[in-house]
């Protein structure tokens, strides 16, 4: 922008009968956004601006500047001015970024311009997409990776690790796995955990005490400690969407959405079963695997969103991210 500069072109004093000293003056500005801007002041002159302020007989003397070497015709030639915008996307860190929830969850998150880095043991799924060329994927263990390295400068976890199998396995998987990760995230110094668990179903307390659900309770419990007022706990039932097992789309929306719609046009009638032990195994509504990831978005936007969120809450946290 040209460099702009004020020089008073003419003053004019004149003595006139008032009940205070006035000055106005009238400055051109330059640019389309700038249009002339009159400024009034009302003010006593100093002595020492030349011009002796008198009130004998109750006058006052004014003062009316004009600057000139203004215009308000833009400048075309002047060189534009490069300002430095010191803006970061936020980068985050997703466990398990190559699975059926993982790449949801990735590709939500690049579509909102954040930096995603993903560790899984097969390092890139098989998609094309272009969100997938935004993400740096990593190949690597939760028991043997380099925490330190890995973590720098993430602000945000997102875990969606688990499976299903022998009790150990899900022991391991489900639980230890995602403890070594909140663990390392709290140390250091990640701001978010945000973790994937499983709804009880209505279950009794002994049916949970099997390793996928014993597992994930005792992750649950690692995070609420290490993070009681920014880890976020999602609870889904069954997840559907289209799911790619060794290069193969199961679609399982074919299922999914068909009976979440069911679910909820006989909600009316099925609430009051809902209390019955096991009762969700029928009655608690499938999400669709965007759902989750909308919600996981929103709770990485938004700091209120922590503690354990149910089905129903994580339904609205995608419709509010929809709006």
């Amino acid at each position: 922008m040209a460099a702009m500069a004020a020089s008073v072109g003419s003053t004019s004093t004149r003595l006139c009968a008032s009940s205070s000293l006035s000055v106005s003056s009238r400055t051109e500005a330059p640019g389309a956004l700038l249009s002339s801007l009159r400024l009034r002041q009302e003010l006593l002159l100093p002595a020492s601006a030349g011009v002796s302020a008198q009130r004998a007989s109750g006058s006052w003397r004014q003062v009316n500047a004009t600057y000139s070497n203004f215009t308000n015709s833009p400048d075309y030639d002047a060189a534009p001015i490069d300002v430095p915008a010191d803006v970061q996307a936020q980068k985050i860190l997703v466990l398990g970024g190559n699975g059926f929830v993982g790449t949801a969850v990735c590709k939500a998150a690049v579509l909102q311009g954040i930096s995603v880095v993903s560790l899984s043991r097969s390092g890139r799924p098989m998609t094309r997409a272009p969100w997938a060329d935004q993400v740096t994927w990593v190949a690597g263990d939760v028991f043997l990776t380099d925490w330190d390295s890995l973590l720098g400068g993430v602000e945000a976890v997102v875990s969606t690790l688990g499976t299903i199998g022998p009790n150990e396995q899900m022991e391991k998987i489900n639980g230890d796995a995602n403890i070594i990760a909140v663990n390392a995230a709290k140390n250091a110094g990640v701001k978010k955990f945000i973790y994937i668990s499983v709804h009880d179903y209505n279950l009794p307390e002994f049916a949970l005490n099997n390793g996928y659900f014993s597992g994930k309770r005792k992750a649950e419990s690692e995070i609420l400690t290490a993070f009681p007022t920014s880890g976020t706990i999602l609870r889904p039932g069954f997840i559907y969407g289209t799911k790619n097992v060794n290069g193969i789309d199961i679609p399982l929306n074919l299922l999914g959405e068909p009976l979440e719609k069911l679910l909820e046009a006989t909600a009316t009638f099925t609430r009051p079963l809902q209390n019955l032990p096991a009762s969700d195994l029928l009655l608690a509504s499938p999400v669709n695997v965007d759902d989750v990831a909308a919600a996981v978005i929103r709770a990485l936007i938004y700091d209120y969103y922590y503690g354990i969120f149910t089905i129903e809450q994580i339904k609205d946290m995608a419709k509010e991210m929809a709006r």
